[in-house]
């Protein structure tokens, strides 16, 4: 069982040794996992994982190879979760009732009532229209529903009408050793190359040497720089909240870029750009790299490629305040016109079907502020991106 174990995880890309392997087996025998699955997980996760970028294969081995096992690790118990009970409470609304609920009227008159019910309410309140609560109406709260509302206390995102998100989110990296479903992306993207001998001349150019030899009869060994991909590209991915049901083709993508593109670089971001960027989800809000400096460091010849769904409330995008999850204190339009006027090659790819972009406002605005420059996160899609920023 544990041979395979091992042998799924080495199939799955992670670089575990014999010398892991051998480590796990001692701890089991001195019974450090206590026989309960839980404990095993983490002991082999200690000892088999080097690097945190493979913690999601080795989660997805683990479940895959110990499937079932975790039925055997605890008695039957009677105890019901108690998240199990705060699900029960959940807000389940049909159509029409949804269409019956009306907004509180614009981003100020949310911001100055959310203001007046942290000063008047004193206690939990569950499933009415008015106070911050659960299972409710009230623009205000968790696990409810309001066409337009401020996100308190709930895990992940239902509706998806949250104008801002009280509570602190983890978002996790896009994995960049992802094998391709297809490698039709990589094809669209090989059109993009451009190839140019710069830097040190340190290959042999035979059809030089020759020629030179030939001309002065004796041996004349030329060299000459390699021959690199000079396209340079700078892509910025949108993660969390909307987009993890994209994460598989973003994924792909991101693969793609980095095998095809010696000249990369890349960054995260939430919805729409704002003030600054990050580089690992893990450390988004210690360790940010202010827009300005990506600006300033890299420059205007270099490509442009936004991902995203670019399906947001409007708000985040024409006020300052508007962002999800912080008060940003320029409206993310003012961002995006900043790349465009200094990035002339931007374009955004949208994994969201083009047939649907009509029916959300914010995509809409996005691909306005874009030049029209949107395109389907699709191959036909693809090819039309990669001509744009080739002309």
């Amino acid at each position: 069982m544990f041979v395979k174990f091992f042998g799924e995880l080495k199939s799955a890309g992670i670089p575990v040794s014999l010398r892991e392997y051998l480590l796990l087996m001692e701890g089991i025998e001195r019974d450090i996992a206590e026989s309960r699955v839980e404990d095993f997980y983490y002991l082999a996760r200690a000892t088999l994982v080097k690097d945190e970028k493979n913690l999601d294969k080795f989660d997805r081995v683990f479940g895959h190879v110990f499937k079932g096992l975790d039925l055997m690790a605890e008695t039957l118990s009677a105890d019901i979760p108690e998240e199990w009970l705060r699900k029960l409470a959940e807000k389940s609304l049909t159509e029409e009732e949804k269409r019956q609920i009306e907004a509180l009227g614009g981003w100020d008159k949310l911001m100055e009532t959310l203001k007046k019910r942290l000063e008047e309410q004193k206690g939990r309140h569950q499933g009415g229209s008015k106070w911050i609560g659960t299972a409710g109406t009230s623009p205000f709260g968790a696990y409810g529903y309001n066409p337009e509302g401020i996100r308190i206390g709930q895990d992940r995102s239902r509706n998806r009408r949250a104008v801002k998100v009280w509570d602190k989110r983890e978002f996790k990296d896009l994995d960049d050793s992802v094998e391709l479903g297809t490698r039709n992306i990589k094809v669209a993207l090989k059109r993009l190359r451009k190839f140019a001998r710069t830097g040190a001349a340190d290959e042999l150019d035979l059809d030089g040497t020759i020629q030179s030899t030939a001309h002065h009869g004796y041996l004349d060994i030329q060299m000459r720089p390699e021959r690199r991909n000079a396209v340079k590209l700078l892509v910025f991915f949108d993660i969390g909240g909307s987009m993890d049901d994209h994460v598989r083709i973003c994924e792909e993508l991101f693969s793609a870029v980095r095998s095809e593109f010696k000249t990369l670089e890349y960054f995260y971001f939430h919805n729409c750009l704002y003030e600054y960027v990050w580089k690992n989800n893990k450390r988004r809000q210690t360790e940010r790299i202010p827009t300005f400096d990506v600006l300033h460091k890299y420059p205007h010849d270099y490509k442009i490629v936004f991902v995203g769904d670019a399906s947001m409330s409007p708000y985040e995008i024409t006020y300052p305040g508007g962002s999800v999850e912080h008060w940003n204190e320029e409206a993310g339009a003012a961002w995006l016109s900043r790349v465009t006027q200094v990035y002339p090659k931007t374009i955004w790819i949208n994994p969201v079907p083009e047939k649907h972009w009509q029916y959300t406002h914010s995509i809409q605005m996005i691909r306005q502020l874009m030049g029209d420059r949107m395109f389907p996160l699709t191959l036909e899609g693809l090819d039309r991106a990669v001509k744009e920023l080739a002309r």
